[in-house]
């Protein structure tokens, strides 16, 4: 019981110090807004391919609000040492990075959201399979919270950890099918895009939202836990050799 107090005290501790501040509510409200307006503008498209976009739009939300994020809360507290008070609590290393990731994880989804709200008004969501929008959500925002906790644990300034993020972050944009199908891409290029994680989150979201996904829901669904789990060991791996001696 002292264990889940603890997490839950660290989750409370980090939304008030980080992702509350009225900056950062204010970044994950326009964010998502900015980004479907540059999509509109540059491909001339009208509403009714609102539908195609959002699948993209929160994928994009998710992706950037997590990772920008914790890479910037995890080495900050690393530089300050804030964070080697923590390793101090009571409780397992794991449940502890957890707890420091739940902030983002939650962060993300309601950025996530966003989009999906402005689109209820602009479009009919009636055949949208929501179980899977909600499922594929969570994991496109765990896998990308872990994916910031691995760039901040390998990094010490946080001007390193948003660089070493965006070296992730922009290549998925391209590759992930999040705008344009994985089918049109070229040869040699395939390859990465399956190695991508959110390559399979993205699938889901367009299955869900219009039927476009190209691979089995089941397989989507098992990659993206099986890189969420990798993601979070590495880390913790990479925490073990670099943080604790």
């Amino acid at each position: 019981m002292k264990h889940w107090i603890a997490f839950w005290n660290i989750v409370v501790k980090d939304m008030r110090a980080y992702y509350l501040k009225p900056p950062n509510v204010s970044w994950g409200l326009i964010f998502p807004f900015a980004w479907t307006a540059m999509f509109f503008i540059k491909s001339g498209r009208g509403l009714e391919s609102v539908l195609a976009v959002l699948p993209g739009v929160v994928a994009i939300s998710v992706l950037f609000g997590t990772t920008s994020m914790l890479a910037v809360t995890v080495t900050f507290e690393k530089k300050s040492r804030s964070f080697e008070r923590l390793l101090l609590a009571p409780i397992p290393l794991e449940l502890l990075m957890l707890a420091k990731t739940g902030g983002a994880i939650v962060f993300g989804m309601v950025n996530a959201f966003v989009p999906v709200i402005v689109a209820v008004f602009l479009a009919d969501l009636s055949g949208v399979a929501w179980w899977q929008v909600v499922l594929a959500t969570g994991l496109i925002s765990v896998s990308s919270t872990f994916l910031g906790l691995f760039i901040a644990v390998a990094v010490s300034e946080v001007f390193e950890a948003q660089t070493f993020s965006n070296f992730f972050r922009f290549p998925m944009i391209f590759l992930c099918g999040l705008f344009f199908p994985i089918s049109a891409l070229p040869i040699f290029l395939k390859p990465l895009s399956y190695l991508l994680p959110l390559t399979y989150g993205a699938d889901i979201l367009h299955g869900a939202f219009h039927g476009g996904n190209s691979m089995p829901i089941g397989l989507d669904f098992a990659l993206m836990t099986l890189f969420c789990a990798g993601l979070f060991y590495l880390s913790i791996r990479n925490i073990h050799r670099k943080w604790i001696h």
